[in-house]
């Protein structure tokens, strides 16, 4: 190779050498001087982490200030993360630092070391919070660990603020309850504030109020090294507790109630069916009460309830699976149930048929005891009960005696008359009163259910053709549709709303339970204001005939329920209703009773279903008159805010021990 040449080359990779220098030179000048103040604080901020502190849920009271859900403070037993520091989520075999630690503790609480374990891989707590292993904890194993505190590096005794539930059962499927935030909430909630470990309302008014009841999260920080191992804290910011909620039912008719409908259920158990040969099942059942005035739930029960305090610091897999047990205590079936609703399916056809003219107040029907569809061959004869013969009637006695076959000539001439008054006249006023139509329920849940129609049937067999492989619709799907029987059926939630909409004089309220939202202070900062989700054509010719009818049931020697009302104080408190006795095959009849007082000026709506309990009269009937009964001496006051709405103080947030 030439000279010239080499040094030509030399001269080149020199060149490129310095150019590299330079840019590491300016890259470093950059990074220390231009850039050291971001980068300082970067590496501050990494040796920094923020640890939530929980916040004292608010308080939830019923309608007069009285206390359902509080607070108490707790003995917690917790452990550090160093102890375990490499456990992650769903970490079957945990590494551990300090195992004797571990024997130590699972023995002095009488729980096992995998349990431990299990509990520190959990996924829902911080890295960097000291998880709690035990809550409650009675005080001579708190002694014993702080007195051998040597033993247990690493372990602490906090104070915890739980839920606490002071009227035990009630109102248990309204509440709801809180747990530890699950991966997926956390990723949905995180833009709000949301850390592993926190507790979220995970059902219920603990859930639907989630945001005024959670208040405001309290910061500690905490320096820690590279490892992850706390060195020391920062300081903090103290926790604020959660804004009350003010419910709208009265916890001592929630009382009444639930031990009305308990007591019922019980003596039903007792009670021998000598046509089935059977005592009654009636495995479950549920009672609402509204204000039909504005959809105020009163009280709501479901049977069978539970306690909710068993949600408190997680419930275990046995305690679950006895609660989901058949009949499950977790469903709240008077929102989630769904019933044929028998005869009381009778004010829907009654309303359409004086609505559209299809009878008038005077028009009469003779009722020879059973009905028959004119030219048919088969499936032809529907009777009433015991094919008892009522006579010629009107429809305002049909209503009272709960006649079948007024109305199975009232589904019969609707459908012959189809092209006057339209393939779905009775299912019209249905959607109207808002049966088999999407529940408008604040807590969440409720079933939609359906009213037999021919568009219906249609919808099902082109969704579902296997299972629903007949959509025909002929004249004794019509007769048994008007009397409440078929394929039809609806929630209790649905059904009281629609009989509180009757009895208001035709608005459909939205059901609500929440009523307002107080600040620690006091201060109102949110209301629920009434929502109409629809309206019912009640004209008063129309109103006035089923009332009379409503009245009759249970005042009236015809009435199907006047028997078990018979001296009722109706000078305190004057009853309208209705029975209803719902028959499925090779079953009890579910029983049906809803009742709306006064009957001329309606402040109450009551409706019992109980499952498997026989007829409405008697199975569930007698619950509606106690409830009422108990109103009448102890009528529903207004909404009173309380005056300190918020009873536990705000814990100062715990520090994580270091071992």
């Amino acid at each position: 190779m030439r000279p010239a040449n080499l040094r030509a080359r030399l001269g080149l990779i020199g060149l490129m050498v310095g150019c590299l220098f330079a840019a590491m030179f300016v890259r470093l000048w950059y990074l220390q001087v231009l850039d050291s103040s971001r980068l300082a604080a970067a590496a501050t901020a990494n040796q920094v982490r923020q640890v939530t502190v929980q916040a004292p849920r608010g308080t939830i009271l019923d309608r007069s200030g009285n206390l359902i859900v509080d607070n108490q403070t707790v003995v917690a037993v917790t452990v550090a993360r160093s102890v375990v520091p490499n456990a992650s989520c769903g970490t079957k075999a945990v590494p551990i630092r300090y195992p004797a630690v571990i024997d130590r503790l699972a023995k002095a609480l009488g729980v096992t070391a995998a349990s431990i374990l299990q509990t520190l891989s959990d996924c829902r707590y911080s890295p960097y919070e000291p998880v709690p292993i035990a809550t409650d904890v009675d005080i001579s194993k708190v002694v014993y660990i702080r007195e051998h505190q040597d033993q247990f590096p690493g372990v602490a005794v906090q104070e915890l603020s739980q839920r606490d539930y002071p009227q035990g059962n009630a109102a248990s499927h309204l509440l709801g309850y809180v747990g530890a935030i699950s991966p997926q909430q956390l990723t949905k909630l995180k833009g709000s504030g949301y850390q592993q470990g926190d507790l979220v309302g995970q059902a219920g008014v603990e859930k639907a109020y989630e945001k005024w009841l959670r208040g405001q999260p309290g910061v500690t920080k905490l320096e820690v090294d590279a490892n992850g191992r706390v060195l020391g804290s920062l300081g903090e910011q103290r926790p604020q507790a959660g804004d009350a909620v003010e419910l709208t039912i009265d916890v001592a008719l929630q009382k009444e109630v639930d031990a009305d409908l308990a007591a019922e259920i019980d003596k039903l158990h007792h009670t021998y069916d000598p046509q089935a040969g059977i005592y009654y099942p009636a495995p479950s059942g549920s009672v609402i009460v509204l204000d039909p005035r504005s959809g105020a739930v009163l009280a709501m029960s479901s049977y069978p309830d539970y306690n909710p305090s068993v949600w408190v610091g997680g419930i275990s897999a046995q305690q679950y699976q006895a609660l989901s047990a058949s009949p499950s205590a977790l469903i709240n079936r008077a929102v989630d149930g769904l019933y044929t609703p028998g005869s009381t399916f009778k004010l829907v056809t009654a309303t359409a048929a004086l609505n559209d003219g299809l009878i008038s107040p005077s028009t009469y029907i003779y009722d020879p005891g059973s009905f028959r569809i004119p030219n048919c061959t088969s499936g032809c004869v529907f009777h009433n009960n015991e094919s008892e013969s009522l006579g010629s009637l009107n429809v305002q006695t049909a209503l009272t005696a709960s006649d079948d076959v007024f109305f199975y000539n009232l589904g019969y001439d609707f459908y012959q008359q189809r092209s006057r008054y339209g393939p779905e006249a009775i299912q019209d006023v249905a959607k109207q009163y808002g049966l088999g139509q999407p529940t408008h329920w604040e807590l969440g849940g409720g079933v939609v259910g359906r009213v037999d129609s021919p568009s219906e049937r249609l919808s099902l067999h082109q969704h579902y053709p296997t299972a629903f492989p007949n959509y025909q619709w002929f004249a004794g799907d019509n007769v048994e549709m008007a009397f409440g029987q078929g394929a039809t059926v609806i929630s209790p939630l649905q059904l009281a709303d629609a009989y509180a909409a009757f009895a208001n004089g035709g608005t459909v309220w939205e059901p609500h339970v929440g009523g307002q939202v107080l600040d620690r202070s006091g201060k109102v900062v949110w209301t629920f204001k009434p929502q109409a989700i629809s309206h019912v054509n009640l004209p008063p010719v129309t109103r006035q005939t089923i009332l009379a009818g409503l009245e009759g049931v249970v005042t009236n020697r015809l009435g199907t329920a006047y028997g078990t009302f018979l001296g009722f104080p109706f000078n305190q408190l004057m009853v309208a209703g209705k029975t209803g006795t719902a028959t499925t095959p090779t079953r009890e009849p579910t029983a049906l009773f809803t009742a709306f007082a006064p009957a001329d000026n309606p402040q109450y709506e009551v409706l019992v279903v109980i499952d498997q309990a026989g007829f409405g009269s008697s199975g569930s009937a007698p619950v509606a008159r106690q409830i009422l009964e108990y109103l009448a001496q102890h009528p529903v006051g207004a909404v009173t805010a309380p005056a300190n709405p918020a009873s536990t103080p705000t814990p100062a947030g715990p520090t994580p021990p270091a071992p």
